[in-house]
């Protein structure tokens, strides 16, 4: 089975999902008969759902496959920043793969991000979408030497954002900082309404969407697949992998992921005063320790709080690391807005997902798989990655090669 033997992906109900009542919990039919397609998708998040859409939406034929509940796996765990700026730094990334493919990764990365928000909005899509700018910035003088020459290799690149000085920083963040980056063009979402109304926008295009029908296994020949459900079966010429990372059905990919555990906690919604009192401007702020922590407000004045990400735990230890994890997160802003300590936490949740030695997804086929293609391991940075993978595999499968698949590539 696709999915046996998979880890929960995500632990405790998160905001995003108990503001979705469950009388307006969205629900999909299972797959119970055959169907004839020309693109099967496994996945039922938020990449699933963008690569229905934009395959739906060139006419092609589409049927997507979820195990478990449209949008309510690590999409329902996510902090729902859509950022333009990968993982890793831009000088990181340079230092691998030389300054002209690290310039075409963000400007990848930053028109996915300007798309999905676009077509959020042109669709119509009710998901809370609030633009936003994101606030990187560094805790000392020694990280804002190295954010300085991160942000000088950036706007050589033409990808920079405006620097603030450390007064600069306190103004908008609310406290003492050495130096940040701001940089326009990001967003935030609600990331359950917006994967839901993404599957609905394909499902209008004509994809059929299938919940709760695992896939028992998938099945290829030279001229396409066949995935193989208790109730019935999908025949397509390729299939789509968009599970988050290699479940254990593509065991010889896992060694090419790392799993982490993300923690996030929301306070209840604050009052002007108790904003004030804060400091934290309308941004996504995000520092530049490893792992990262970041914070933002929601649209009902709630602040998320998120970061520490470790190494994934036996099953059986994970509620009591989401305990130390939310925990070790608090404890981190408390020590930047000691104003938290009178506010309350309402929810507290943590998120399962993969990232790779370099930060980046493997967006494209695998020799090892013929009549695959895959789209995994989106790191910290699922929703922008997510919908740039929809676009190159579109036009991969329509025979639009370029350097731009190379670089998302397993053999990069």
């Amino acid at each position: 089975m696709i999915g046996s033997h998979m880890p929960r992906l995500r632990v405790n109900v998160p905001l995003w999902l108990e503001s979705s009542s469950r009388s307006h919990r969205v629900r999909f039919p299972s797959l119970n008969r055959d169907h004839e397609v020309d693109i099967a998708v496994i996945g039922g998040g938020i990449t699933g759902a963008a690569v229905a859409w934009r395959f739906a939406d060139a006419g092609l034929a589409v049927a997507v496959v979820e195990g478990r509940a449209v949008g309510r796996g690590s999409t329902a765990a996510s902090s729902a920043l859509l950022m333009q700026e990968p993982d890793e730094d831009f000088v990181r990334l340079a230092r691998r793969y030389g300054g002209r493919r690290a310039k075409r990764i963000w400007q990848l990365s930053r028109q996915a991000t300007r798309d999905l928000v676009r077509t959020l909005e042109r669709l119509r899509i009710a998901c809370d979408l609030r633009r936003r700018d994101s606030v990187y910035y560094a805790p000392t003088g020694s990280d804002a030497r190295q954010l300085r020459t991160e942000h000088q290799r950036r706007t050589a690149a033409g990808v920079g954002g405006r620097w603030l000085d450390g007064p600069a920083a306190r103004h908008v963040l609310g406290f003492q900082a050495a130096a940040a980056i701001r940089t326009t063009g990001n967003a935030q979402i609600d990331p359950y309404k917006a994967c839901v109304g993404l599957m609905h926008a394909a499902a209008r295009a004509g994809a059929l969407i299938f919940e709760r029908s695992p896939i028992d296994a998938i099945r290829h020949s030279r001229t396409g697949v066949v995935l193989e459900a208790a109730r019935g079966r999908i025949r397509a010429d390729r299939v789509v992998i968009a599970t988050g990372y290699a479940t254990p059905y593509f065991k010889p990919l896992a060694a090419r992921f790392r799993m982490l555990n993300t923690y996030m906690i929301a306070t209840r919604p604050m009052t002007p005063k108790e904003r004030r009192r804060i400091g934290l401007a309308a941004v996504m702020q995000w520092d530049t320790g490893r792992p990262y922590h970041y914070a933002r407000w929601t649209p009902d004045h709630r602040l998320l709080l998120g970061g520490g990400d470790r190494p994934l735990v036996a099953e059986r230890q994970r509620e009591q690391a989401l305990r130390d994890g939310s925990s070790s997160v608090h404890q981190h802003f408390l020590g930047l807005y000691p104003a938290l300590v009178d506010t309350p936490l309402q929810y507290a949740w943590e998120g399962l997902f993969a990232t790779t030695p370099d930060g980046l997804p493997y967006i494209g086929p695998h020799r090892r798989y013929p009549r695959h293609l895959f789209a995994l391991g989106y790191g910290g940075n699922g929703m922008t990655f997510g919908f740039l993978a929809a676009r190159l595999l579109l036009d991969w499968y329509r025979g639009d090669r370029s350097a731009d698949h190379r670089l998302f590539a397993f053999t990069r």
